[in-house]
């Protein structure tokens, strides 16, 4: 059995219906569903401006939706149209109950410049979650060393390379034990020699069956890593399926337009 036929065996995790969300009169998302199982993979594409990070952003509680629900296994339904959603305190309790399940992994690191790289990797775990330090400290290790990088614990983030900062990053995120891990393009920011050894830790999370969400214009790593690809542009859900439908067989026009000038210079290779 493939592990895109396992994952859809898989009780569902999240499921996020009907978001919605504007800056201003700039509607970025105008109604966005999307379901993801237990140890699935599902990859966002589409041009710049599609609403991808918003996305991603909402399913972390980094932005409150205007409209819409998420439902994460085994916490509550939040409805963001529901009379009390807009009163801070209810909007902030949504926002934490979402960001307790998942884990973000952002563009630029985002690492504290002041702390060295254990300390970095153990400042939610410690003191955010509660949990007892040397516990934290030992599974840091462990995960440094997992990714490459227990010769780097004492090191200061400018002294790393930009594919060890993300490498970094990624094991921050994996030390809150998450539910849900969210990559927002976790290579655009590097040099292109880097970006291999990036993607290559997040393949090997997706072997290992993690959940994830990952926006990326690294179609190449979609095709193979996938369980389940959407096509966003202007906000919406222009198309969305297996990887294997959407890189050989797109069936919506813009979906061809947007694959036909990515794809070419890559096979062309």
């Amino acid at each position: 059995m493939s592990r895109t036929d396992e994952a859809s065996t898989r009780d569902q995790l999240l499921t996020a219906r009907g978001l919605r969300k504007s800056f201003g009169p700039n509607e970025v998302l105008r109604g966005i569903d999307l379901t993801l199982h237990r140890g699935e993979v599902v990859v966002l594409i589409g041009p710049s401006g599609s609403g991808k990070t918003t996305v991603l952003r909402a399913l972390n509680g980094l932005e409150t939706p205007d409209a819409g629900t998420i439902v994460v296994a085994g916490g509550p339904d939040i409805d963001f149209a529901s009379t009390d959603a807009t009163r801070p305190k209810q909007k902030k309790q949504k926002r934490l109950a979402l960001r307790d399940r998942s884990a973000m992994v952002f563009q630029h690191h985002n690492l504290f410049p002041h702390l060295s790289v254990l300390e970095n990797v153990i400042e939610g775990p410690w003191r955010v979650q509660g949990r007892p330090k040397a516990e934290v400290v030992a599974e840091a290790r462990s995960l440094l060393a997992r990714v490459g990088l227990d010769d780097k614990a004492d090191a200061r983030p400018h002294q790393l390379s930009g594919g060890q900062q993300q490498r970094v990053g990624i094991v921050r995120a994996l030390a809150l034990r998450p539910d849900l891990l969210l990559f927002d393009e976790p290579t655009s920011a590097l040099d292109p020699e880097l970006v291999g050894e990036v993607l290559l830790v997040i393949k090997e999370l997706a072997d290992e069956g993690w959940s994830m969400v990952v926006v990326t214009h690294e179609l190449s790593f979609a095709r193979e890593a996938a369980d389940h690809v959407l096509f966003l542009d202007g906000g919406v859900v222009v198309e969305e399926g297996p990887p294997s439908q959407i890189f050989e067989t797109p069936q919506h026009e813009r979906t061809q337009r947007f694959l036909s000038r990515i794809l070419r210079p890559l096979d062309g290779d």
